[in-house]
């Protein structure tokens, strides 16, 4: 009988978590080390890193990012072709995950139905929409190819300054959050998807972004019950599957001030899991955020986040940080410092739960472009959107036989969360489409003096202007540029967070739907004509 590499027999897939996790427990320690990181890599198609590190480090899991993909053919054949170099030695499937949002942080966008911000659900008004609307999507994903999709962001946004959360959240309050979310996180499982709620045990609350710096969340025990924790022990009661962590210091858990959760067994294993029950599988957030990258490094930073209690360290970028952390950890066991056990009880949840979500990869079809996108999916998409516009005060229409001066502020940087687009869609294409006459400047998130003075000559002559902008709450070259515009002859669209609309109180205009993507551009659009 034909051999895996690992020396047992060339059998089916499993059938039952107890089997697999009886089998893996025979697993060499490197094996059983490589099933708990999880990898990116950059490229359309498999390229020699990531080859690498399926065939020779044996990774149980892979996240995919814009920079992998483009259209659903290609996606489907990646995920495949993942899946297929990893079958060469293994039985144990891959974890493929992905941050499919909606809104702002959507990696896929051709060919696939537009999710909303997770705040416009709740602009939009129907839970039961939330969760069809995501189900529809997820069900998408796993036919990309996908089984886990790290949803539902459980955060409360309960702080306007707030540069990596905002509208990713459902809600400003608890009730809030904790309705929309669970919603999402039924429809994500009623997909067949591996949920995960994030970011344990809250970012809302901070003005830093954990991808730039070290936050804190400087509350005491009691405001952290009522308000961070309240989302987390309802999506556990609820069977979430997974749980991300923060890269936030909690003083409140955790004493060491620059100890963020990820790295805290206070936080992870003392309040998660033996406090609040939890006993699924326990993600990091990305470990090369510069949180951790900055701070004890991102090796240093893994192991510490192994110990602390998490399941899956994930590493999203770099080989050399995530081959020496796999190393890191090896030592680490041959010093005695982690006992094996430690690694089997992680290696038990992660195969558990690969076991309730078993997929039939080599079952999905070559192309599903086909099946994504349906008329249904996109018709509750379009109504979820124009139902989730948002007016601050009175709203006077464009003039269609007035040319307009559109300004879109445009992220033009990659960062974890802010993405540049592949396809530059502004409102300036379905403004075009309704027959006005546009004129577009586009300009950076940090407006220079150069872009200042270009836009206001143009603005002076215009006779109708439309600023999008992005975060300008957080920006002030961009707050400064607003307050400079004519407000007598201006339309303000938040392209992100909503609270960019207080910047112009005077204006004839001021509107959200809390993403700039195409979907949520179409609906400012029919709503600018119809005041």
């Amino acid at each position: 009988m034909k051999k895996w590499r690992d020396g047992s027999n060339l059998t089916p897939f499993f059938v039952s978590a107890s089997s697999l996790v009886s089998h893996a427990m025979n697993l060499s320690l490197k094996r059983k080390i490589g099933q708990l990181l999880m990898v990116g890599f950059d490229g359309l198609t498999p390229n020699a890193h990531i080859e690498h590190m399926l065939r020779e480090r044996q990774v149980g899991g892979v996240i995919l990012f814009r920079r992998n993909v483009d259209h659903p053919a290609q996606i489907a054949a990646l995920t495949r072709r993942l899946q297929e170099i990893n079958a060469e030695h293994s039985h144990l499937p891959l974890m493929i995950s992905i941050d499919q949002e909606g809104g702002m942080v959507a990696r896929i966008e051709n060919g696939v139905t537009p999710l909303p911000s997770a705040l416009a659900y709740r602009a939009a008004g129907s839970v039961a929409d939330c969760e069809t609307l995501t189900r529809y999507a997820n069900e998408e994903l796993r036919l990309l190819g996908f089984n886990v999709n790290f949803v539902p962001d459980v955060d409360v946004n309960n702080n306007r300054r707030n540069p990596v959360i905002g509208v990713r959240a459902f809600g400003e309050t608890v009730d809030e959050v904790t309705t929309w979310s669970l919603a999402a996180l039924r429809g994500v499982q009623a997909a067949g998807m591996i949920s995960a709620a994030k970011h344990f045990p809250g970012h809302g609350d901070t003005d830093v972004d954990s991808h730039l710096g070290l936050p804190r969340v400087p509350h005491n025990r009691a405001r952290l019950d009522q308000v961070e924790l309240a989302p987390f022990r309802a999506a556990i009661a609820a069977g979430v599957d997974t749980v991300m962590s923060s890269h936030v210091v909690f003083p409140a858990f955790e004493p060491d001030p620059d100890t963020p959760a990820t790295m805290s067994r206070a936080v992870l294993t003392g309040l998660l899991r033996e406090e609040m029950g939890f006993n699924g599988v326990l993600f990091t957030d990305c470990l090369e955020m510069d949180a951790i990258a900055k701070g004890p490094g991102t090796v240093a930073g893994a192991v510490a986040a192994f110990k602390a209690g998490a399941d899956v360290l994930l590493i999203s970028h770099t080989q050399a940080r995530q081959e020496g952390f796999l190393d890191a950890l090896a030592d680490a066991v041959s010093r005695g410092e982690i006992s094996e056990s430690r690694i089997d009880a992680s290696l038990a949840r992660i195969l558990a739960l690969k076991s309730r979500y078993p997929l039939a990869w080599r079952d999905l079809p070559l192309d599903p472009t086909p099946l994504l996108a349906q008329p249904a999916a996109l018709a509750l998409s379009q109504s979820v959107h124009q139902r989730a516009v948002t007016v601050a005060g009175e709203l006077h229409p464009l003039q269609p036989q007035q040319p307009v001066l559109l300004i879109t502020v445009e992220v033009r940087e990659r960062t974890e969360i802010d993405e540049v687009q592949a396809r530059p869609d502004t409102l300036a294409a379905p403004l075009s489409a309704a027959g006005f006459m546009v004129e577009e400047i586009r300009i950076p998130l940090a407006v220079t003096e150069a872009d200042r003075a270009r836009v206001l000559d143009k603005a002076a002559t215009a006779a109708q202007v439309v600023m999008v902008s992005y975060n300008a709450i957080l920006q002030q070259a961009q707050q400064a540029l607003i307050a400079a515009l004519p407000a007598e002859k201006l339309w303000l669209v938040a392209g992100r967070l909503p609270y960019d609309l207080d910047l112009a109180p005077a204006a004839l205009g001021r509107l959200t739907v809390f993403a700039n993507r195409p979907a949520a551009l179409a609906a400012i659009a029919a709503r600018l004509q119809a005041g």
